[in-house]
């Protein structure tokens, strides 16, 4: 069985729970235990939660749910670009699956609730990623 940690924003936390509840869900559905559920304020304060449940030996992968609305400024650009490339390299660093489940930047409201299912994709590609790394070292 596939084990699984959720690291999940608060911020936009009505878009977020959705993701959270179908991100359990597509677990559920594939087999996959959701051992930890990590919350953190948004998706910039995601890194250090994801690298601590990486260092634990009953997490196989983390799924980092999210949601960045496009803004004012460029804030939400800098948000999402700082926080995908410091969590692809704490799953190198870790030799670990980390999927991506944030939606954003540059998107409205009503486009964060069109792609709740981002969450879905993240643990459908954890769980083969997992599954397919385990077959490599067979």
């Amino acid at each position: 069985m596939v084990k699984l940690a959720l690291v999940v924003a608060e911020f936009n936390r009505d878009i977020t729970y959705m993701m959270e509840k179908l991100a359990e869900e597509h677990a559920e559905f594939l087999g996959a235990e959701i051992k930890y559920k990590l919350y953190v304020p948004g998706v910039f304060d995601m890194p250090l939660a994801i690298k601590k449940l990486l260092e634990k030996d009953d997490v196989d992968a983390v799924v980092a749910i999210g949601c960045v609305i496009e803004g004012e400024t460029e804030h939400d650009e800098i948000v999402v670009h700082n926080a995908a490339r410091k969590i692809a390299d704490l799953s190198v660093q870790y030799d670990k699956p980390v999927t991506l489940g944030i939606s954003g930047p540059g998107m409205t409201r009503l486009q964060a609730h069109e792609r709740v299912d981002y969450a879905k994709r993240a643990v459908e590609a954890a769980v083969k990623m997992v599954k397919r790394l385990k077959a490599l070292e067979e």
